[in-house]
């Protein structure tokens, strides 16, 4: 497994002063499924010693971790059948047992299976493609619901997963053992969307995760997406002040060959690590979070907002103009 890193965090182009935040050393294991499940779970948990053993504090892992990405195939009449509980599931289990292992805290993605919750009876035959952060000590520290869901082909995650529920959807998680590190957790889809990285910067994120399974598009095999995708989060990060951090898989499993390219940007957009589009791979990296604020405080994107204008993106979406309004 090839192991990539950026210790020395680059210079912060706009700093005025400072800080005593010592960087935060971060990892990231980019991984392919395996349909041996033992050598899925040895390969995840070399990525994660790895890390560790470099001094990473945290090692986020690809979506849908310890599975086979389902979605390329529309879900079926019973397509919750592979989802699994939060916390006594195959995917808490494998994180909390590596958190435990090497030291680190671990971030990892599920398909979870979720029927009733705060009252609220689902009878759709769904789950919740949901984000967990774990302890050494075994505690779940964040969890986080994947709230926009695809709907085309090859990714048909809408015959699978329902949207996360618009109550609290853009946690803020801090960890204290991160040195009170201000984190969010959204998903995938989640990435495209800037009202998302924008609700989390205003909630105080300084690092967003995003658990990835994106590659090949079934309908348009000679369409390379992997430059925009990285080109809108990178822009995100920039526009919001928030390092991005995101996992992806790579290998072929059917219909799709994912694009792998898992990596971690600062908020002035540099790419600090990233990671090939056909291997596994480990990336390091140190962030120096006090970042966020000399980009803020130099282009105050926050400060010189109108939300007195922005109505418009609170309206009920408009299915018969999926293009905008003529």
């Amino acid at each position: 497994m090839l192991t990539i890193t950026a210790l020395t965090p680059p210079e912060s182009l706009s700093r005025t002063s400072e800080t005593g935040r010592t960087p935060l050393r971060v990892g990231l294991v980019q991984h392919r499924w395996h349909e041996n499940d033992q050598d899925l779970r040895a390969e995840l948990d070399e990525g994660i010693a790895a890390a560790a053993k470099l001094g990473a504090r945290v090692v986020f892992l690809p979506e849908l971790t310890l599975s086979r990405y389902p979605a390329s195939t529309p879900g079926g009449d019973n397509p919750g059948r592979t989802a699994e509980d939060l916390l006594t599931g195959p995917t808490f289990t494998f994180a909390a047992k590596a958190a435990a292992e090497h030291g680190v805290l671990v971030h990892a993605s599920l398909y979870e299976r979720n029927d009733t919750e705060d009252g609220v009876q689902y009878e759709d035959g769904l789950g919740f493609n949901t984000a967990i952060l774990v302890a050494p000590s075994g505690e779940l520290l964040a969890r986080t619901r994947k709230l926009h869901i695809p709907v085309t082909a090859g990714y048909y995650e809408d015959t699978y997963f329902r949207g996360g529920p618009a109550t609290d959807p853009y946690p803020v998680h801090t960890a204290e053992a991160l040195g009170g590190a201000k984190l969010g957790l959204p998903t995938c889809w989640d990435e495209w969307f800037p009202e998302v990285a924008r609700a989390y910067s205003l909630g105080g994120a300084e690092i967003l995760v995003y658990p990835t399974a994106i590659g090949s598009e079934p309908d348009h095999p000679q369409f390379d997406t992997q430059p925009l995708w990285q080109q809108v989060i990178v822009g995100n990060g920039i526009a919001n002040g928030t390092f991005m951090v995101v996992p992806n898989r790579h290998g072929s499993e059917g219909l799709i060959t994912f694009y792998g390219s898992s990596f971690i940007s600062d908020p002035y957009g540099r790419i600090l690590a990233q990671a090939p589009r056909d291997d596994s791979a480990v990336l390091v990296a140190d962030l120096d979070l006090q970042q966020r604020e000399d980009w803020l405080a130099l282009f105050p994107f926050l400060a010189t907002r109108r939300p007195d204008t922005y109505g418009v993106l609170t309206e009920p979406v408009d299915h018969a103009s999926p293009f905008g309004r003529a």
